[in-house]
This record gives C-alpha cells, structure tokens and sequence, in this order.
C-alpha cells in the first residue's frame, strides 16, 4: 500500500470526525429552559464591585493625580526623586509635624551659578499638549525679603533650542509659612518631563510640600484623582469599593500596617508609610515606592461616593502579613487590641458620625459635612490559624456592641480551598460575621472546574465577598482573552447564586506599564495613557447587566455550569424588574459555536418575547489581549436581535461570552 495514501488518510479520517461532531453540535440546539415565573433570590446592589490597593504604583504614580515624588522629602533617602544644584540644605523643623523636612535655597555665591531643585516624577511626569498645571508650595522668605522663584516644566532630551515647555514666575513675599501657587499652560505632550525650580533672587527661601497637579482632575478636586483612571472606575458602575487593600493593610510589620488616621487630615500633614509591594519581589524591585497617604480614608469615602458604590474600608485585626511573620512576638497580643479596636470604632464615626463627635468634626473640617453613611467593614485581610478569630472575636463584639447596623466581613486565608480555608469558614459562622471574604488566584482549569461552587453552600450562615479573584493562565501570566472567557464563566456561578454571594471584585485593580509588580490586573496605564483589560470588560457586562432577581435556568434538567456533558457551556440569568427584561448570560468556552435556543417557560397570558438586544465579548486569538497600543483590540460588540413567542434560537461562537436581553411585550 502507498505509504503517502495511509498517511493522507491517518490525517483525513479524525479531521471527517472533527467535523462531523461539530456539525453534530451545530445542528442539535442546547435548550436552555429560563423560568420567568419562579423569580429567585434578590441581586445585591453590591453584587459587582471594585477593589483597590497601591500596588504596581496604583496610588501615588496613578490614580493619585500628584505628579511630583518625594513631594516633602520624607523618604529615608530625603532627596529620593530629586536632583539638587547650587546651594540646596535639607532641615528638619518645618511647620508640619508629621513632615518636618524641608529645603532651604540660598545663592550659591556666584552671579553665573544657580541654586534649585528639579523632580523627576513616577517614570516621568506625563504632560498634556494646552492643559494647565498647577504648582504649589508651602514656602516662606525666613529674612523677609521679596524673592522669586522661577519654575519649569521640562524636557531634558528635548531637540529644541530651549528645555523648558512651561513656566512661570512666583513671588514668596512673607516670613511665615504660606501656601503658594502658580498655574503653568504646558505648549507641548511630553510623557516624561521633570519639574525644574530656580531660585531667582539672592534669597533665601524655604520650601515645603512642592505639589503639581493637573487641574483637570477628576470631579476638579484640587487634592484630586487622575480623570482617565477615575472615569474607568466609574464606568464599569460598581456597587461596592473596597479599599485601602490587600496586603498592605497588613504591613510587612506592624509598624508599616496601613493607618487610616495617618491618612485623612491637612494633605500637608499625612505622614508617609512605607509600601510594602517595593521589596516583596526582587525579581520586581521599587525600593523608592512609598505611600503619601495623600489618597487617604477621606478620598477613597469621596469617590465611593461619587462612582455610587458601597465603601468597604479593610482594617488591620493586629496581625501584620503572615507569610512573611512566622513568630508570634511581631503580632499584637490579643490582650493588646484596644488601640486597634478603637480605630476601628473612631473610622465609622470619622465616616458616619455627626460633625459634633470629635471624628466627625474631622470628616466636616476636610470638606464633607454630611455623613458618608458607610455599611460594611471589613476586619483582617489574609489571615489564618486560630491567632485570627481570637483576634477578629473582640472587634466584632465592640462594633455589634456600639454600630449593630453595620455588617462586618471576616476572612477565610489566603486559597479557595485547603485546610486553613476548612478551618477559618465555621469560625466565621461561629463569631457571627455577616459576609466571608474568598481569594483565589488561579489556573485555568481551576475556573473551569468550579462552576457549581456556590451551589452547595450553607445557606444559613454568613454571605460570600469573592473580595480577590483573577484567572492566571498557566504560563501566561498576562491579560489575554481567555482568562478573561473563564472569569466571565465562574461569574455566572456567582451569579446564580446570588443567595450566598452578596459582592465579588478582581483583583488587582490598577498597574503602572513601567511599575509592576503583579499582574494580570484590571486596568493598565502609563504617564498618560489607560487600557481596558478584556477582563475589565467581564467586569463591566456583569455590573450593568446585573438584573434585580435570580431566574432558574437549566438545560436537561441541571444548571449549566461546565459539568462534563454540557460541551463546555455556562450560564446564568436573572431578571431586570425596572425595564421588565429578562437577561441571559452564556458562555461558550469550547471550540466550536454552539446552536442554543433560550425558552422563556411562565410568561404569562398575552405575553411574548418583542425583540432585544446581544453582546458579545470574543477574539479569534484566546492569547490575545489589549495594550496602550492597541487598546481596542478586544471589545463588546453590541447588536440588536429579533425574538418572538417565548424563545430565540441562535449560535453562541466558540470562546464567546453572549448576553442577551429580550424584552417581553403584552399583547392588547
């Protein structure tokens, strides 16, 4: 026999196979049988939600508008960030307390020599052709004479005859401490340019919290937040914004714990901490990336408030991070909680106090008189072993004791399964916390395996915060489109279950492009410019198709969830009450598109399906994702669709996330 012939028909017959089982699959529809009559558990406002932590310069570098680093030379390096010419002297008895340093300029003794300071930024300081910046100074003339300072924008590898883009004159004309400040128009994009100050005058002049901010920020907050970044956080509409982390709630030790008193207050006055993340990973190594609290307790209340979403501030329970504190002796002994406690106390009435009450005189003083009305308050990050509820018990019983009304959330480690995950969940049932929070960041095949993970949950007892979750795919520790397919097919579990998942939210959030230290993350940005992640778009899908009530849905009498014979389908769907719309989640993560047909069982007399409307998240390349570049690479794509009776028959593609909203109609 020819051998080529043999060959040719080895290959020919399992593609015949290959075929025939797709068209098999094509031509026999999946029923999805969705009960519009049997409306289920109530979705929770908070149901989709954000988290953030400063991480990979998600703060100070990021969301944080400042442009300026080391803004009161504060670093243990104190000139970390700047470049210093002429006669430049550090001191330390400044007029704020908890920022004591700053520098005195003097002349330098020669008509033809200079004195001055210029900053080098986060990566460079990112500035925008015709935009308007403005420079401000704590500064003072100590021998009361009029003396000018003269500051730039500017662009050292510039090819044009001057470096400068920007400047401005400004006039420190008092012995005391004053704030002063200048408005620079930038004529030029430069992505990293510095921030170059000259003294111009004989002098001297003391200068303290040097600050530039666009004024463009968002909502126009002069202490403000990068708009781009901030109108990403807005548009995937979140219900929940769980904040200051992470990890870095913990500390590498106690001492470098997140405070949040550290962080509210005169920005001049905030203390800086130390990041936890600049060390963590040598193979990614920051060691000048620190914590301004500049975006403080106050400001993340302010854009919780603004984006309409739920604040969820996380608290240290004593324990600093425990992979990396083996010995007991670097906790806080349970019989030493009183001060931890009471933060956690003194922060719901910095957030829900009246303005007579000492912290809520605080809130009021900084801009907010009315409350913020908080709800939740998360207790412990990623603790475990029995040192975590000795500790969590007693901050429970002090908050039930003084706020019954608000609903505390406790943790279950660090997986999302295993022993310490076992162990912590009938502790929180024990101590009564009303939500549990779940981390996992893992594999492919783990989110393709848990579909029905919910299903099975004890229903009587505390709800579920998915509160840090992102697939990793294996090899590919990046934001390509199939981790995101796969996010998007466990949230359908999620979702299903909404009776025992009250909030979910990714994780991280943000990442600087030259600054990272983790990834994936939600939303990748540079000095001036921001992508959306294709598991952003998941994100956003959920959360403004979340619907108000549970529908059952079911295909050959089970919920669709992945289990082996369900040719790699997932699916959810819920009811929208406001616009009477039922909506229909599927996921198709196989290989080969997949016939459907949507039957809608209950509707009532008269009543009929009247059309709506599809999205699909997809990309012909699973390894493809966004980038600065190329930012819509991956998108929803939005269709109209035609549907009557009471069901649609379609084809969900291969690697596909599909939501349909069909509309009902009552006939007259």
């Amino acid at each position: 026999m020819n051998y080529f012939m043999v060959m040719k028909g080895y290959f020919f017959l399992p593609f015949i196979s290959s075929l025939f089982a797709a068209t098999l699959l094509m031509a026999q529809p999946r029923e999805l049988l969705i009960q519009v009559d049997k409306q289920g558990a109530e979705i929770q406002p908070t149901m989709y939600g954000l988290f953030f932590e400063d991480i990979n310069y998600a703060a100070d570098g990021g969301l944080y508008a400042e442009l300026v680093k080391n803004r009161s030379f504060e670093f243990p390096q104190s000139f970390t960030g700047w470049c210093t010419f002429g006669k430049v002297e550090l001191r330390d008895d400044g007029p704020f307390e908890r920022n004591p340093h700053y520098v005195r300029l003097s002349w330098p003794g020669h008509d033809h020599k200079h004195t001055g300071l210029e900053n080098e930024g986060f990566f460079g300081i990112g500035i925008e052709k015709e935009e308007k910046y403005r420079f401000s100074v704590w500064a003072r003339s100590p021998e009361g004479t009029r003396d000018t300072l003269r500051v730039e924008l500017v662009d050292r590898a510039s090819m044009q005859e001057q470096q400068a883009f920007a400047a401005a004159a400004l006039v420190v004309d008092s012995k005391e401490w004053k704030k002063y400040q200048v408005i620079l128009t930038s004529r030029e994009r430069i992505p990293k340019a510095r921030l170059r100050i000259f003294l111009n005058s004989r002098g001297p002049v003391d200068m303290e919290h040097i600050s530039l901010f666009p004024t463009d920020t968002w909502k126009g907050h002069e202490n403000g937040l990068r708009k781009d970044l901030a109108q990403a956080l807005t548009d995937i509409r979140p219900g929940v914004f769980r904040f200051p982390g992470g990890c870095i709630v913990e500390g590498t030790d106690l001492a470098t714990r997140y405070q949040w008193k550290n962080s509210v207050g005169p920005v001049e006055n905030r203390p800086l901490n130390e990041n936890r993340w600049h060390y963590t990973f040598p193979h990614r190594f920051y060691p000048d990336y620190y914590q301004s609290y500049g975006l403080g307790f106050y400001e993340y209340f302010l854009l919780s408030e603004e984006m309409g979403a739920e604040p969820l501030p996380i608290l240290s329970c004593g324990l600093s991070c425990q992979f990396q504190n083996q010995d007991m002796a670097c906790h806080v002994d349970v019989d030493d909680l009183k001060e931890y406690i009471q933060d956690a106390l003194d922060l719901i009435e910095f957030a829900n106090g009246e303005i007579t009450s000492p912290w809520g005189k605080v809130r009021a003083e900084m801009g907010h008189p009315a409350p913020f009305n908080m709800k939740f308050i998360g207790i412990g990050n990623e603790q475990w072993g029995p040192e975590y509820p000795e500790r969590l018990e007693p901050f429970i019983k002090a908050i039930r004791q003084s706020h019954p009304e608000i609903k505390i959330v406790g943790g279950s480690g660090p997986g999302s399964e295993g022993e310490q995950f076992d162990y912590l969940w009938p502790e929180m049932k024990r101590l009564k916390a009303d939500l549990v929070d779940e981390h996992f960041y893992r594999p492919e095949s783990w989110f393709l395996s848990q579909g029905a993970r919910y299903d099975s949950y004890d229903r009587n007892g505390p709800k579920v915060f998915a509160g840090e979750y992102a697939c990793h795919g294996r090899g590919k520790k990046w934001n390509h489109f199939n981790a995101s397919l796969l996010e998007a097919a466990f949230m359908t579990g999620m979702e299903r279950n909404a009776d025992i998942v009250h909030m979910a939210t990714y994780a991280p959030l943000f990442a600087h492009v030259e600054g990272w230290q983790w990834r994936p993350d939600l939303i990748w940005f540079d000095n001036l410019r921001s992508m959306r992640t294709a598991s952003y778009y998941v994100q956003q899908l959920f959360s403004h198709n979340r619907g108000t009530h549970v529908l059952p849905l079911t295909m050959e009498g089970r919920a669709v969830t992945g289990a082996q014979g369900q040719h790699g389908l997932f699916a959810s769907a819920v009811l929208d009450d406001v616009h009477q719309t039922v909506i229909v989640k599927v996921v198709n993560t196989s290989e080969a598109s997949q016939q459907i047909t949507l039957t809608l069982q209950g509707l009532k007399k008269k009543e009929s399906l009247a059309g709506g409307s599809l999205v699909t998240l997809h990309s012909p390349d699973p390894d493809r994702e966004n980038s600065l570049d190329e930012p819509n690479a991956i998108l929803p794509s939005h269709q109209f669709i035609e549907a009557a009776g009471n069901s649609l028959t379609t084809f969900v593609g291969a690697k596909t996330f599909a939501i349909y909203k069909l509309n009902r109609i009552t006939a007259r």
